[in-house]
């Protein structure tokens, strides 16, 4: 379903002491006489809670037992390509991010309670991390009896490694905010071949005085960093494991799974780590005896078997894909089918994300904006149970979300405003035919919702080219900066509940590169005046500043147009307990599933 760039979603609570530390068309599928239960914006607020970081009492394991859990069995799961990335450093898409939950583990988590709140804890370090100036200096101890699934211990200059082969060529994926905030943006020029020749980050910037020490030190307060280290991109590579490409296709694991065999494009198959100790693991359980991906069941076939409940099907899951659109009825209709499903607000925008490399002229941009129907392209991702029309950038799960914020004026014209359009085309003289090239990735939703595209950008004279790409490498193609696509649909969510993490990945000018997250390429000197100034500041301080740079990115340079925010909807089936869903992955809660009947 969505291969969407990052995930966390909710308000953070900080202590910084001593100590102290979220198409079928347009018919509405959702709709005929089933109570609506789809999420609504009040529902994204109750998401955006405030995040604490625990202390060394709360961060030890074992992970509090789930009621009526029972161990055995092997739990499927139904996917409909391979995942975007195994190897931590390229981590920052959702199904690898998922995927990461069971077998990788880095210096910090998040724990989550039966409502929903998170709790930064210590996942391989003893706590969510130590600091006595502000967050410009963090501590981290790591706890005894962290071992790879090979039995070998980690120390702290496993986690050197790990931080250090971010700089390097060999990753060029995944999250950037640790290597930035350690040294500067051209992060890559402090240590371009990563640890692989010998070379390492000075003492002053990261420093490992033992094999159980491990002190970042920034030249400006981070208190963000406890949850920037909880990402998947940050889960820890061991020197001595490190296959430097080849660890893609084959990671070691320190969490409760390991990978027993790997099919490319076909199937993966997770055994149990015996080397994972749950007296050092806060977050996780180890319930199954494995779990089974298939990787080439499209989504329609995974709703059909789950709506089914037959067989194998009643021990599998949806990974990342939601249900299918055409089937979404079928499915909430029935009240006993309706009672396997999770659902969520997701923090993710989905946007139509513009080339300005080769679309230059923002009238054009605008008018193209304007004639996107943004409730066809709702209906084509599940309707009310996939997404909410978007008047901006920033999703309601984001703190000081305005609900009123709405340039396009997208509430009024849901279905787009051709009129609009064609007068902003012709005062930028455009002719009828322009060629203009669409990319989208080959899933369900992409392509119906090219469909879409294809029809709406046609009625305005273009001749629109559309290509398909691999759903697993389209944000890797589509990230190159020299791709040849004039725009494509993207979706972001904020890392963690913070507009920086949406406004500086996404639009900082500084960040333009291969592979980088900057799809539009949009370099603007005064966006990225505001967001060294509101880094700089508290996120109080800081807030005006953000919404600042939102609406000058949406109003006046507009490098992306907001299309809808995404909520999400998946099945699993009868014999699968313990299923809910979680504010922080935004899908199924991974950690703690177990068969009924093992």
């Amino acid at each position: 379903m969505k291969p969407i760039r990052s995930r966390r979603a909710r308000a953070m609570v900080v202590a910084i002491a001593a100590g102290a530390l979220a198409l079928t068309g347009c018919s509405d599928n959702g709709g005929g006489n089933a109570k609506d239960e789809s999420k609504s914006k009040g529902d994204a607020a109750e998401q955006s809670k405030p995040v604490a970081y625990a202390n060394a009492a709360t961060s030890t394991g074992p992970a509090a037992e789930v009621p009526g859990a029972k161990s055995g069995g092997v739990i499927n799961v139904y996917m409909q390509s391979d995942l975007t990335h195994m190897d931590p450093g390229q981590i920052y898409v959702s199904d690898a991010g998922q995927f990461s939950n069971l077998i990788h583990r880095g210096l910090t988590d998040y724990q989550e309670d039966d409502k929903g709140n998170l709790t930064v804890v210590g996942d391989v370090a003893t706590d969510a991390g130590q600091t006595t100036d502000g967050g410009k200096t963090w501590k981290y101890t790591l706890k005894d009896g962290i071992k790879d699934q090979d039995g070998n211990p980690v120390t702290s200059s496993d986690v050197r490694h790990s931080i250090e082969r971010l700089y390097s060529k060999v990753i060029f994926d995944g999250p950037s905010f640790v290597q930035s905030w350690l040294s500067g943006s051209d992060y890559r020029k402090a240590l371009p071949d990563g640890p692989y020749k010998g070379k390492h980050l000075p003492d002053s910037v990261l420093q490992t005085p033992d094999a159980k020490t491990v002190i970042f030190k920034f030249d400006t307060p981070r208190p963000d960093l406890p949850q920037a280290l909880a990402m998947a991109g940050y889960a820890i590579v061991p020197a001595k494991d490190d296959t430097k490409e080849k660890y893609d296709k084959a990671p070691k694991a320190l969490g409760p799974y390991k990978i027993a065999e790997y099919k490319a494009g076909k199937s993966l198959t997770l055994v149990k780590n015996d080397q994972w100790d749950p007296k050092t693991d806060a977050v996780r359980h180890q319930y199954a005896d494995g779990f089974n991906f298939s990787l080439t069941i499209d989504q329609a076939s995974q709703t059909k078997r789950l709506i089914a409940d037959q067989g194998e099907a009643k021990n599998a899951i949806q990974f990342t894909d939601s249900v299918d659109p055409a089937q979404i009825q079928d499915v909430v209709g029935n009240p006993a089918t309706n009672k396997r499903t999770i659902k969520g607000y997701q923090p993710y925008v989905w946007q139509m994300s513009f080339n300005l490399d080769r679309m230059k002229d923002k009238k054009i941009r605008d008018a193209i904006t304007y004639a996107i129907p943004n409730q066809a392209m709702i209906q084509a991702d599940g309707g009310k149970y996939g997404g909410e029309l978007a008047g901006g950038l920033f999703a309601p799960t984001l703190p000081g979300y305005d609900d009123s914020y709405d340039p396009f004026g997208k509430k009024k014209t849901p279905n787009g405003n051709p009129a609009k359009a064609k007068e902003l085309l012709k005062e930028a003289g455009f002719k009828d035919g322009t060629k203009i090239t669409y990319a989208y990735s080959n899933s369900p939703r992409g392509q119906a919702q090219a469909v879409i595209i294809k029809d709406a950008l046609e009625k305005l004279g273009f001749d629109v080219q559309s290509k398909e790409i691999d759903r697993a490498s389209f944000y890797e193609q589509i990230g190159k900066l020299n791709n040849p696509y004039d725009l494509y649909m993207t979706g972001w969510g904020q890392d963690w509940a913070s507009p920086s993490t949406v406004v500086t990945p996404v639009y900082d000018g500084s960040l333009v590169s291969d592979g980088g997250s900057n799809y539009s390429h949009v370099k603007d000197a005064k966006v990225d005046a505001l967001i060294q100034e509101a880094l700089k500041l508290q996120p109080e301080q800081a807030a005006a500043k953000w919404e600042e740079a939102h609406h000058r990115l949406v109003e006046e340079i507009n490098p992306a147009a907001p299309v809808y925010y995404s909520k999400q909807i998946q099945l699993y089936g009868s014999n699968i307990g313990g299923a809910r869903y979680s504010t922080n992955s935004n899908y199924l809660d991974i950690n703690r599933l177990y068969l009924v009947k093992p």
